[in-house]
């Protein structure tokens, strides 16, 4: 086992009508707050944003709203929000919805704190030392940005995305209502689904030594996202799967199965430049890109790629043809994503030719060669995104 620093301040509360008890969780930080949502139909038709304004006021709090939060959010509207906060002195941003959502909330949170570009942070020209609280009302099982210490954004004037990490832009508090899953639909919830899953596997896929209780940690969380997945397949208003997942989001991301190991996080990157490029859905680039990134590297640690395909997939292990069953367990996740229609081919997402494939694996490559199992250069990297054709 490595070393390890690990830090998990988040409150969290699960339970039916969570997400009115915003005002009172805020009241306990701030008397001020910025309100940041989709502004989409649901948070209104919904109720939630009424509801949530509701709880805001029996507070006595005063606060904005910063609307129109998009999928790959952006920095510009992040922008507009860090200057609402400075100009009204707010001292809390609220964020309600999901991952894109409480992405732009921490990096609002990270920019009222800084007298610079918030830019700065993504494209390394900076380091935060400080945020604002951030709280969030989850909506959409999928990021586990509820729990973690990153933000993600896109900046559409250089077509970069780019991430910042810090443990002190970990939300104060989450809360998790499931019945405000209910209505998403099927796309979303399987874009939701590969997400939390690859959040697991990006850790799981390790060369770290000696680390039978993480193994079995992930192996578990895993396991119990395929199970769900087919309850929610089956029936997408199974409250219970839909509470599990709300759960299991935030468990596969907040870093407590990463204790003790080092990571990859190779496929995330490169999907965050199909998201860059394409303006892909997150979820998408990774169903297509995780199978592909396992047949490239499996061979650099078959003993784990076999261990994965007989815990979490139930593959009988083949002790002449160990290569087999590594294979086939690279199979078996290929057919999951296939069987919630989750695309498997830059094709199905609409990428019909490699004319961009090395600019985006010069992108991802920026800072340095990517991925903790094997290391990839821009060449690895374009010749993943060719298998993925």
């Amino acid at each position: 086992m490595d070393h390890f620093e690990f830090m998990s301040p988040t409150k969290f509360i699960l339970q039916k009508d969570a997400d009115k008890l915003c005002g009172e969780e805020i009241k306990k930080i701030s008397d001020s707050c910025l309100f940041v949502h989709y502004g989409d139909g649901f948070t209104y038709k919904s109720g939630l944003h009424d509801r949530i304004i509701e709880s805001l006021e029996s507070a006595g709090l005063e606060y904005y709203e910063l609307p129109g939060v998009e999928p790959n959010p952006k920095v510009s509207l992040v922008r507009k929000g860090i200057e609402l906060c400075k100009e009204k002195n707010i001292g809390c941003v609220l964020a309600v919805g999901g991952g894109s959502v409480i992405d732009t909330a921490k990096a609002v949170a990270i920019g009222a704190k800084y007298d610079g570009d918030v830019w700065d942070f993504y494209s390394k020209k900076a380091i935060p030392t400080e945020s604002l609280p951030v709280g969030t009302v989850m909506t959409l099982p999928a990021t586990g940005s509820e729990g973690s210490n990153g933000s993600v954004l896109k900046n559409a004037q250089t077509g970069e995305s780019a991430d910042v990490m810090a443990d002190f832009i970990r939300p104060a508090f989450t809360l998790m209502n499931p019945d405000l899953t209910l209505t998403i639909p099927k796309r979303q919830t399987v874009f939701g689904i590969v997400d939390m899953f690859s959040h697991v596997m990006e850790r799981y896929f390790s060369s770290s030594v000696n680390v039978n209780l993480t193994d079995y940690m992930c192996e578990g969380v895993m396991k119990s996202i395929i199970v769900n997945a087919r309850a929610l397949m089956k029936d997408l208003n199974d409250y219970n799967a839909r509470a599990e997942l709300m759960w299991t989001s935030i468990v596969a991301h907040n870093g407590l199965l990463a204790t003790g190991r080092n990571q990859d996080w190779a496929t995330h990157t490169m999907g965050a430049q199909l998201s860059a490029q394409y303006n892909a859905v997150h979820g998408s680039t990774l169903s297509v890109l995780f199978p592909c990134w396992a047949e490239y590297v499996y061979k650099e640690n078959i003993p784990r790629f076999v261990q994965f395909a007989n815990r979490v997939f139930g593959v009988d292990v083949d002790f002449y043809d160990q290569e087999k069953t590594a294979l086939e367990g690279i199979k078996r996740l290929r057919e999951f994503f296939e069987s919630m229609d989750a695309p498997t081919s830059l094709e199905k997402i609409g990428v019909e030719n490699d004319e961009k494939f090395r600019k985006m694996a010069e992108d991802a490559c920026r800072f340095g060669n990517i991925g903790g199992l094997k290391t990839l250069n821009a060449d690895d990297v374009e010749a993943i995104y060719k298998m993925a054709q």
